[in-house]
């Protein structure tokens, strides 16, 4: 018989409407034995089966589910079938030269993440239960995608929730963890040994594509512009003259490399700047551009340092604002999860008061579609993405 995990008087109710976390408090009892990493059932206090998943007792999201099938074995064959079907999913919506191949619980492999440059994946694995699994997928992920060269990036602080340690290295044969791909026509380095996240944000893909018709012959300002991402596309799409700045001078550096692969080095200029420091002295020196692009990292990434994020969104927005011509654009994002969309838009609206500007919108938007969102778990909705005219 198999562990059974019932869950408390009227919880787990987000659960049975097909959430994938069961979360320490709505556990009542534990039925069996188990080791954490083992895969268990889990039935409300009416006894009526949710799940399986596989469960953690150091984590606070104790279980997380696979399927609702009970008959389902979760086992090799489960994680191909899941796998290959991810893919197939990739291959019908998005072009996949680069793209998120499993993004976790919305491909219901709950703590996966693949990526794919080119030729080259990287691979997190950021649970007890899926790093279990770790050399069975890198097998599956070998014999579907047959690539150059797989990467482990677990060196995230995450894990140590779950109990494991920080890690990073080949899962395949040794290569050079610095590897081109594209998107959208533009090539860009990745590195996949040392880069953010793994080595790039694939998340902005389509968006970055959405700049083409607002570019062209512009002046444009990228804040926080990492290693060039939305620079070059602004680059490659006609931009007169493209300034992006960012606080990390390795970043610097490495943008300007990839404005030299795409042949963009006279347009895309970097520095080494705080955005911070550097907007308001800009607006007040007169400094003057048609498109600003605002793209900063997460700003709060719990529910606590929320008030604090609002003030930095209120911040940079208003002074993006500031530094554009009359009609210009505003492209502006958010990718933390506990900045709600309502959150987000109101304090853009703030921002657009003080600033003494009036908003039109000409775009919103969320993650690429490899980031695919369920609408049974909020949480996979993480991105907010908006041109706006400033007039």
């Amino acid at each position: 018989m198999m562990t059974k995990v019932i869950l408390k008087y009227k919880k787990g109710l987000r659960a049975e409407m097909g959430h994938p976390w069961i979360f320490a408090g709505e556990i009542d009892s534990i039925d069996g034995s188990f080791e954490n990493g083992d895969i268990i059932e889990v039935y409300n206090y009416k006894n009526k089966f949710i799940g399986k998943g596989y469960i953690n007792t150091n984590s606070q999201i104790t279980v997380r589910i696979m399927t609702r099938n009970k008959d389902e074995e979760i086992n090799e064959e489960f994680f191909r079938r899941r796998i290959i079907s991810a893919w197939e999913y990739r291959k019908k919506v998005i072009e996949t030269t680069s793209c998120r191949v499993i993004f976790g619980e919305a491909d219901f492999l709950p703590a996966l993440i693949v990526d794919k440059y080119s030729d080259y994946l990287v691979v997190q694995t950021l649970s007890l239960g899926i790093e279990r699994w770790k050399d069975t997928i890198v097998k599956i992920l070998k014999e579907v995608f047959n690539p150059k060269g797989i990467y482990e990036r677990n060196d995230v602080p995450v894990r140590e929730l779950e109990g494991l340690q920080q890690t990073k290295g080949f899962l395949s044969e040794p290569f050079e963890t610095t590897v081109v791909s594209e998107e959208n026509g533009v090539k860009f380095y990745v590195d996949l040994e040392n880069g953010q996240k793994t080595g790039y944000f694939l998340d902005q893909k389509e968006n970055r594509a959405a700049l083409k018709d607002i570019v062209t012959g512009a002046d444009v300002l990228d804040c926080f512009c990492h290693t060039g991402s939305f620079s070059l596309h602004a680059g490659y799409y006609g931009a007169k003259s493209v300034l992006g700045i960012d606080i990390s001078q390795h970043a610097v550096e490495f943008a300007r490399r990839n404005a030299a692969l795409n042949g963009l080095e006279n347009v895309c200029k970097f520095e080494a700047h705080n955005a911070f420091d550097v907007l308001h002295p800009w607006a007040k020196e007169g400094k003057k551009f048609d498109v600003v692009i605002l793209d900063p990292p997460a700003f709060t990434k719990s529910k606590g340092t929320v008030e604090s994020a609002l003030r930095g969104y209120k911040e940079i927005n208003l002074r993006g604002m500031k530094l554009l011509k009359p009609g210009g654009f505003l492209v502006t994002a958010s990718c933390s999860h506990h900045m709600t969309p309502d959150l987000f838009n109101q304090v853009i609206m703030e921002a657009a008061i003080d600033a003494k500007k009036t908003i039109r919108q000409v775009e919103y938007r969320t993650q690429s579609k490899d980031h695919p969102i369920l609408w049974n778990s909020g949480e996979t909705l993480y991105l907010k993405f908006l041109i706006l005219q400033i007039v």
